[in-house]
Parts: C-alpha cells; structure tokens; sequence
C-alpha cells in the first residue's frame, strides 16, 4: 500500500458488537464493499485490489468479518456463515452513509469464502448496482470430495477428530480448538489443496501483515461442506461478473461457472492459473476486468456528494 494513499479506519455496528473497516474516498459516487475467505483479513484480502479501484474513481470500504481480525466478537477465529452475512448487511448500509457515496451504486466483491458470500448477499439485496464474485466457493457439498483427497488418511481423522471436540467444546463454552487455515499435504488444516499454500506468498509477500492470523476453529470441516450460496444465483437481479481459474484446486471453476449461468444478468472471466493466480500472476487481467465491469455498471454518479 502506497504510504501516502488516504484510507481511514472506520468501524461499523454488526449484531452485538462492530466490525472494522478501511474507508477510501472515492470522487465518482460509486462504492465497492470487499471482504476476503475464511480467516483472510481485510488488509491482505484487499489491498491490492483495492487500491486499483480507488484510483478508478470508487470509493471502497474493505472490512474484517466479526471474529476476525481487528472486528470485534467472541471467541476469535470462529466462522459462523449467518454472523458473516449479517456483517455484508451492515457493511453496506455503512457504505450508504458514506458522503462520498451514492446509494444507489454499491456493488460486492468477494473472493474464496466470501465469494460465495457474495452470491447469497447479492440476492437478498436487490438494489445493489453490481456484484463481483472472484475464485468463489459456491457449493461445499461439490467440493468437499476434491478437498478431502487432499488431506491423507490420518491428517484427515485428526482433523474431523479435532472439529468434534471443537464442536462439543463451544456448547460448554471452551476456547476454540484452532488449526491453520492451510497446508501441505499431511498437514491437520482446514485446507491442504495443491494450492492452499499459495495464500502467503499470494496476500503477503512482503510479510507487512504480522497481525494476520491464519488459523480458523476446527468446527468448520463440519460445516462448509453443507454451505451452497451458488443455489441463490437464480434470485440476484443485480449484474453478477464470476471470475474463476480453470486450475483451481481449492474451489474448482466447475461449480461457479454453473452458478453464473442461473444468474439472470452475469458474466464469466477465465483466468489461467490457480486459486491465488488473482493476485498473482493473473493480476493484471484480473483487475482489469473488474474495473472494465465496475465502471459499466457503476457509471458516475450525478448524485452531489454529501458532506460529513
């Protein structure tokens, strides 16, 4: 992030607690809402994303899901799929009382996880301008089978032995039961795909972000597999662009370019590479399509900025 980039912290209230977010000014009333997956604060899971679109023009409010990150919300690291949407709710009713957006032109964006999230959030919130889902995780219960061969036989019983114990411990009220959000084969993590340990080198190369925590409560191998936010592309009324990576290992580019397909109004960009290939070295072709769809549907605003 360049040092004399503007951004401000802003934090914003999501169920019983807050969630912590970087606002850019934008100057053409158009705002982008961005989140990352999983255990991915908003720092590594924005910031170069980010920082393009805001030289476009937008505004853009990239935010840490409650639990994690610099959000607020008890016990640490746990993903809980319905806390995490009502945050996208939050999060843009923040992004509408912005003074330097308008309203009416708010788009999504997510990837991995949150993604998948975005198919769900796009749905329920019909006045959305746009919606950008990029490497998303659509269908749990398709994927689940690829990711599962992954892991070797032992690394797999302990890590479902782990979630167990995790699950039993939140009922009395135990401290999460972490593990890392990825690794190499052989390893008890949440993800062990060929490419899961592309993350680092992908979001944090320079190592700028110490306080990133990459681990996640155990309980979610027990859960992603039933979460299928894709079934929602039907009811999305908004423009929808789906950005997959035909060698995707960690979602697979199958179940999302399907999803799109029932959207009404959507858009598929292949990428050539892996998951991470976004941020790597598919960069380029990446954000440039998403600005390119950006601006289509999130034409300036005639709408005066407001002022604080």
């Amino acid at each position: 992030m360049p040092a004399d980039r503007k951004r401000e912290k802003v934090r914003f209230a999501s169920g019983d607690t807050s969630c912590a977010a970087w606002h850019y000014p934008g100057s053409n009333g158009g705002c982008v809402i961005m989140a990352g997956g999983t255990s991915v604060t908003k720092e590594p899971a924005s910031d170069l994303f980010a920082a393009r679109f805001n030289d476009a023009g937008f505004a853009v409010l990239a935010f840490d899901h409650r639990r994690f990150g610099e959000s607020g919300g008890a016990p640490r690291q746990v993903v809980r799929i319905g806390e995490q949407l009502a945050d996208w709710q939050a999060a843009i009713e923040c992004a509408a009382g912005l003074p330097d957006v308008d309203p009416a032109s708010i788009s999504v964006w997510g990837f991995s996880l949150a993604g998948g999230h975005v198919f769900q959030v796009a749905a329920g919130h019909p006045k959305l301008a746009s919606a950008i889902a990029q490497t998303p995780l659509v269908d749990g219960r398709a994927i689940a089978p690829h990711a599962l061969s992954a892991m070797t036989t032992l690394a797999l019983l302990r890590l479902f032995g782990r979630g167990i114990a995790d699950a039993l411990g939140s009922l009395v009220v135990r401290p999460p039961l972490l593990v890392p959000a990825s690794g190499a084969r052989g390893d008890v993590a949440s993800l062990t795909t060929p490419d899961a340990m592309d993350a680092g080198r992908a979001l944090d190369p320079d190592h700028r972000h110490p306080g990133w925590e990459q681990t996640v409560a155990a309980r979610i191998v027990l859960r992603l597999g039933w979460y299928r936010p894709g079934r929602h592309a039907s009811r999305i009324r908004c423009p929808l662009l789906v950005v997959v990576c035909d060698q995707d290992q960690s979602v697979l580019p199958g179940p999302a370019v399907s999803a799109a397909r029932n959207a009404p109004e959507s858009e598929v960009v292949h990428l050539t590479g892996r998951h991470y290939a976004p941020f790597l070295e598919a960069h380029e072709q990446a954000v440039e399509a998403e600005i390119s769809f950006l601006e289509k549907h999130l034409p300036p605003s005639r709408q005066q900025p407001r002022n604080p």
